[in-house]
């Protein structure tokens, strides 16, 4: 099956944290309870969803169809930060699993925690720009709503392509998106957090240094539950996109000129390569037409043949930003279609992996063919550089090239398979330019996961885990606390 490019949503970003049946630590001095689930509800603001009760079953969907299967034992959804602190305290009190959802869109299904307690922040979802430029966003705003947002307000937020994906997982897994090397990774806008920790504390992250820079970049699950973020945003103002179609025997061409052409342009300009039997050229420039046209040329230059498709054509940020979701707004198709979010947008039934190009692709055929190798499978290449590349935070992906990730349809339901399909290219890529890899793109099968995510920040990010969760409350299959 060949994979349409159009029906896949890049999803950047993951839950709010991410959790498996994994029992936290702190059950060595508690027996594990089935917890008072009246009492918790009797302190929420919020609804809590039983799996007898009217509405679990559409309560408990996240993005995925694939993990359709896993069954929580309640699914809380929170509208204040006092309710996020009744759960996390009704889990730690019984030693219970818990896992916190925002958008949904783990991809390895962490934020539908089967047979323990989701937290799921989803209905705070405010968004407030304030006349200084800083926007307050609720942790469970979907992009989409955010992007709608500071857009009316005059205003700008670099983020993904996925209208469903949570503003929370994006934002704590650093936020690659379609401006970030003109206005950096999401999380590089970021100047507060508020955030309930495993004690119970409601905490301002930017009070605290070392949690604050974890924060920007060093993966959810791992410190507590944020329930808002606060950004600074920058003015908005309209954005050409670009559109380049190539044969497939012209691929290799083309990933040749691309691994240079997209670090050489001005910081403007962010494009991505895809690889799924032809090979497009698309991105973003932070400017009008007239002034991307001569880059586009150089690069069609270089690769030596001409495009059987260009499409270049001007819009505001909304626009460009919607462009990217492949979503229409006037019929609810950005919007949700599960979890009670009333929309058309569908689900996904995917798998996907990762890695970091941190060199030049020494024999651009021989990576054509390797892409190539596995039958619907889909390459995404999204250049970085720029403001990306100057970033200071834990994200630790910053002198790469691009990322690199797979995407592979599940069929009849057959996710080991599609993972068997995809991990030889995932493992070959690793031999080719390291372990590294995007923690939002997160693979349960990934090898050295720990050290491929957070790389050198590896030992900083557990001593702060450490300090703010030394029960390992938060504890999941790739949690640091593992």
């Amino acid at each position: 099956m060949t994979l349409d490019r159009r029906r896949f949503l890049q999803t950047a970003g993951l839950g709010v944290v991410a959790a498996t049946t994994s029992l936290p630590a702190f059950a060595a001095a508690h027996p594990k309870a089935e917890p008072d689930w009246a009492a918790l509800r009797g302190k929420l603001s919020g609804q809590l969803f039983l799996p007898a009760d009217s509405g679990y079953n559409d309560a408990k969907l996240g993005f995925f169809t694939m993990y359709d299967r896993h069954r929580p034992a309640a699914v809380a959804r929170c509208t204040r930060q006092e309710d996020v602190q009744a759960c996390i305290e009704t889990a730690v009190t019984n030693a219970f699993p818990l896992a916190a959802r925002s958008g949904g869109h783990s991809y390895a299904g962490y934020s539908t925690l089967d047979r323990g307690l989701v937290i799921d922040v989803s209905r705070m979802n405010s968004v407030e720009v304030r006349p200084d430029g800083t926007v307050v966003v609720g942790a469970g705003a979907r992009l989409f709503d955010v992007y709608n947002a500071v857009a009316k307000a005059g205003r700008l937020l670099p983020g993904g392509t996925c209208p469903s994906v949570g503003i929370a997982g994006l934002t704590l897994g650093g936020g690659i998106g379609v401006i970030g090397r003109k206005y950096g990774l999401t999380c590089d806008r970021l100047t507060n957090a508020r955030i309930v920790t495993p004690d119970g504390t409601i905490r301002d992250a930017a009070a605290s240094p070392d949690l604050f820079w974890a924060l920007r970049g060093g993966g959810g699950g791992n410190f507590g539950i944020v329930t808002s973020f606060t950004f600074q945003t920058a003015p908005s103002h309209d954005f050409t996109t670009f559109n380049l179609s190539f044969p497939s025997g012209a691929s290799a061409a083309v990933v040749n000129a691309w691994q240079t052409w997209c670090q050489e342009v001005p910081d403007e300009l962010w494009s991505q390569l895809s690889v799924s039997g032809n090979t497009q050229v698309e991105g973003t420039f932070a400017g009008p037409a007239n002034q991307v046209q001569g880059l586009l040329d150089t690069f069609v230059r270089r690769v030596g043949s001409q495009p059987t498709g260009r499409d270049v054509r001007e819009g505001s940020y909304f626009d460009t930003m919607v462009s990217f979701a492949h979503c229409e707004p006037s019929n609810g198709g950005c919007t949700p279609s599960w979890n009670g979010g009333g929309g058309g947008l569908g689900r996904g039934t995917y798998v996907a992996t990762s890695r970091i190009l941190t060199k030049q692709i020494a024999d651009p055929q021989a990576f054509v063919r390797l892409l190539s190798s596995v039958p619907g499978m889909l390459t995404l290449l999204d250049s970085f550089g720029g403001a990306i590349a100057r970033g200071d935070s834990a994200f630790p992906h910053r002198a790469g090239i691009a990322s690199i990730q797979l995407i592979k349809w599940v069929n009849n339901g057959d996710e080991a398979g599609a993972r068997a399909a995809m991990n030889p290219v995932r493992d070959e890529l690793g031999r080719m330019f390291g372990e590294s890899a995007y923690v939002n793109y997160i693979d349960p099968q990934m090898p050295n996961w720990a050290n491929a995510y957070y790389g050198p920040n590896l030992s900083r990010l557990r001593s702060i885990a450490a300090k703010y969760d030394p029960g390992k409350v938060f504890r999941y299959g790739q949690s640091l606390h593992v």
